[in-house]
């Protein structure tokens, strides 16, 4: 099978880029892959991609390019194809709408997945039918705008599926759109190797983007509780953001300068992971749970908040962690201190968490992907399916027919009158 992903920058950093970049290593192996990398920012990628793969970028904007695409005065226009409801619309122009349609029209494959909105339009808009198009949601539905939100129930019935990282936001599109088929599929997360906890660390460990629906603060003032009781405990925070300084005054206002450490980000992640026993999450809105999932995968037992929408899909409550109500501080502190005071516990919780985030192995979840994949293409191939595509275009065609005959009509209509009155001929 030979399958394409069209992704914003495979050269840079971000969950959708390695969740990309994990899937198309998983699909290397048997199958044609080639990644379409609308910029290119650097000279290699952020992460690494299986020799195997074709990474194509189509503008590069790296400063000793010699033929920069940046100068192009197509560039300065504004995008029409690239809609203005995504958050990535300033970085597109009239010229990338050229450079992807140009790209999409010439593409030899058999699947083309698109993994952000603005792209999957881009998809329904330029790329040819005989493809099977896939769009990817990496993000919510819920978290978009209304206006781009409008865009994708015009756009998203000319596409062949929609894949969303939790099965509530699946639900959520075929609620909201109806005739879309949508479908969960996580993300994927290798394996951590020999990095993995024995859980007898007296450390709670937290990462991700310092950002306000994370609420870290939260997690900070749960933590208070924590020191409280087990002074030897500490908690290391890895990521960066814009809420440093507010958590780091709040770490020094509630006194917790010997027990919480911001630690900046780091990569590899995984070998800090293991040198703690607990993951905490307390998001008050995830779109699926990355790091919920890569510390399964090094054997921490998760305390995790139950918000919207991946935690509840990811974590088993009482078996590979414990989920609390979103911002509860006393119930953080009560779940955190229930693991750190049984460590039988929380050890048998670590090895189930380790177990079940096998579910996430890139090779399982790239199957999950394929079945999907082969699905689509077997009703292209099937005489008696027919795709929605075409009963559209026939539909759309037929309405064309009729609106022809019925304005022929109309103005036969018009010019008998004009001529009744006098105007049907003039010198």
């Amino acid at each position: 099978m030979r399958i394409a992903f069209l992704l914003h920058n495979a050269y840079g950093v971000g969950g959708t880029i390695r969740t990309t970049c994990n899937l198309a290593n998983a699909l290397a192996g048997e199958h044609e892959v080639e990644v379409l990398s609308v910029f290119r920012t650097r000279e290699v990628p952020a992460f690494g991609y299986d020799p195997r793969i074709r990474l194509r970028p189509l503008a590069d904007l790296r400063e000793g390019n010699p033929a920069r695409l940046r100068d192009d005065p197509r560039a300065g226009r504004p995008a029409r194809v690239f809609p203005r409801g995504d958050r990535k619309y300033g970085e597109y122009s009239e010229l990338t709408d050229a450079l992807i349609g140009e790209c999409l029209a010439g593409l030899d494959a058999d699947v083309l997945v698109g993994t952000r909105p603005g792209l999957n339009v881009h998809m329904a808009r330029q790329a040819p039918r005989r493809i099977v198009r896939v769009a990817q949601e990496h993000l919510t539905l819920d978290t978009h705008s209304t206006r781009l939100t409008a865009t994708l129930r015009r756009r998203y019935p000319a596409l062949d599926a929609v894949t969303t990282t939790t099965a509530a936001d699946a639900a959520a599109y075929r609620r909201r759109m109806p005739g879309i088929r949508a479908t969960g599929v996580p993300n994927s997360v290798p394996s951590a190797g020999d990095a993995v906890s024995d859980g007898s660390a007296p450390v709670v460990v937290a990462a991700g983007r310092l950002a306000e629906a994370k609420r870290y603060d939260d997690l900070i003032r749960a933590f208070a509780t924590v020191a409280a009781a087990h002074p030897e405990w500490t908690l290391r925070l890895y990521g960066k953001g814009e809420r440093r300084a507010a958590l780091a005054a709040l770490t020094k206002e509630l006194g917790l300068g010997e027990h919480v450490r911001l630690m900046g980000p780091t990569a590899p992640l995984e070998p800090e992971l293991a040198k703690a026993s607990v993951l905490a999450v307390t998001s008050s809105m995830e779109s699926f749970g990355m790091t919920i999932v890569e510390g399964m995968r090094a054997g921490l037992p998760v305390v995790a908040t139950d918000c919207p929408l991946g935690p509840g899909e990811i974590v088993r409550h009482g078996v590979t962690g414990l989920l609390v109500p979103p911002r509860d501080v006393p119930a953080i502190a009560a779940a955190l201190l229930s693991l750190i005071e049984d460590p039988e516990r929380r050890a048998a919780m670590g090895r189930a968490a380790l177990a079940a985030a096998e579910d996430y192995d890139p090779a399982a979840v790239a199957e999950r992907h394929l079945r999907i994949f082969r699905e689509l293409l077997a009703s292209r191939r099937s005489p008696a399916a027919r795709p929605r595509a075409a009963l559209r275009a026939t539909a759309a065609l037929a309405a064309g027919s009729l609106l022809t005959v019925a304005d022929a009509a109309a103005a036969a209509r018009r010019a008998a009158a004009r001529k009744s009155r006098g105007f049907g001929h003039r010198r």
